[in-house]
């Protein structure tokens, strides 16, 4: 199954209250200035992990998504658990946000 933009939110969401609040902060401070709104920005995460093949490995579970505030943009990180081996490995840092 493909990782959508809902699936992404609730991981962002099990980081923390934080973290989906980084996403709302992000959007909000930049007013009258047009940032991508958080699920604009679950949206498009969902979209390039499925790209990576990440959403339509059977093997993984999006475990949480981290969000950290930078200056004009966000970085976040990925958490995946393999349920074959119960191993959890983080995505490489994404930064393009902004």
């Amino acid at each position: 199954m493909s990782l959508t933009r809902e699936r992404v939110r609730e991981a962002v969401e099990r980081a923390g209250d934080e973290h989906w609040q980084a996403l709302i902060d992000f959007h909000e401070d930049a007013y009258p200035a047009s940032r991508p709104t958080p699920g604009d920005i679950c949206r498009a995460e969902a979209d390039r992990l499925n790209a990576l093949g990440l959403g339509h490995d059977r093997d993984l579970t999006l475990v949480e998504t981290r969000v950290e505030r930078l200056d004009g943009t966000v970085r976040l990180v990925h958490v995946f658990q393999k349920q074959s081996t119960g191993e959890r490995q983080e995505t490489e840092p994404f930064e393009n946000y902004g």
